[in-house]
């Protein structure tokens, strides 16, 4: 490693700093960020130049990096596992009968770091929003401010959403994967809140590059009170929309290619809101047999 470092800087000091293209794959990742560093010539006047080697800032840590590939692959050998036995490592005989599945459920803090949260501050708005466990530690609880003022940046025209977003899962070595849903036709959640409206999300990334921004919406009207809800909503209810305006060419969700699932609140009225969630599951209803709620029809039909 010392002699790669050497090559490196003696590369970089005699203004050759073309041969990273050769250095590069030799040295991998660890040198790729003081390679960076050295491209960059450019200096602010008047300040002075570095004086530490920008190799120094790289930690080679040898252990660090034993660490994560041994996490790695565990994770690769569970989902190798998982593969040939069946979906969650469950038989398939148990998984075509299965009716009921719990996706997301609230009992601690490390179920509630499995979420995002986000408003309408990320461009320059004034909307709250909070999520903590529930009494007792059952279920979450999403609540905030919602404000409508606009930024007087003079570009946005509107403002005043709040939203909560699961983060998409991640295989081994940083894999992007994807929930495989078309056993069932429902999604079932246990919600309790104030009476407001709340828009379902649902992030597909399917597999054409046209329909890669794909995002399924559905209004969850909350009635209020003291009790508890359950909601079941049909996937074919799900409406296609492109940043919150509905397409054309509605078609159905493809269920095998879910990327993600969130809770918008944006009903243009100001003040505090709040919605708790027990849980959040799937539920294969056999009495439902309807495909898709919208019309359908061919972009380019043939003539």
């Amino acid at each position: 490693m010392a002699v790669a470092v050497t090559l490196l800087n003696s590369a970089c000091l005699h203004g050759r700093c073309s041969r990273h293209k050769l250095l590069q794959p030799l040295l991998g990742t660890l040198c790729a960020a003081s390679m960076s560093k050295c491209y960059s010539s450019y200096r602010r006047p008047g300040s002075q130049p570095e004086v530490t080697p920008s190799w120094r800032n790289i930690d080679f840590s040898f252990k660090k990096g034993i660490n994560a590939l041994k996490t790695q692959l565990s994770l690769l050998k569970k989902e190798t596992r998982d593969h040939l036995i069946g979906p969650d490592g469950h038989s398939f005989s148990q998984y075509m009968l299965q009716q009921t599945k719990v996706m997301w459920v609230f009992r601690s803090q490390e179920d509630l770091n499995k979420w995002v949260i986000s408003s309408d501050v990320e461009i320059g708005g004034k909307s709250e929003v909070y999520l903590k466990l529930g009494r007792n530690n059952q279920g979450a609880m999403l609540y905030g401010i919602l404000n409508t003022e606009v930024p007087r940046d003079g570009e946005t025209k509107y403002s005043g959403y709040c939203s909560m977003r699961a983060k998409p899962a991640v295989g081994s070595f940083a894999r992007k994967k994807y929930y495989d849903w078309s056993n069932f036709n429902s999604l079932y959640l246990r919600v309790r809140g104030d009476g407001r409206p709340w828009m379902v999300n649902i992030y597909t990334d399917p597999y054409f590059s046209h329909q890669k921004d794909d995002l399924y919406n559905y209004f969850m009207f909350t009635r209020g009170g003291p009790y508890w809800e359950e909601i079941k909503i049909p996937f074919s209810k799900f409406f296609l929309s492109s940043r919150g305006r509905v397409q054309d060419d509605q078609h159905p969700i493809w269920l095998d290619k879910i990327s993600t699932l969130g809770f918008t609140l944006g009903d243009k009225v100001d003040g505090p809101f709040q919605l708790e969630i027990d849980f959040i599951g799937l539920l294969n209803d056999r009495a439902h047999t309807e495909e898709f709620a919208y019309e359908t029809y061919e972009r380019n039909p043939r003539i």
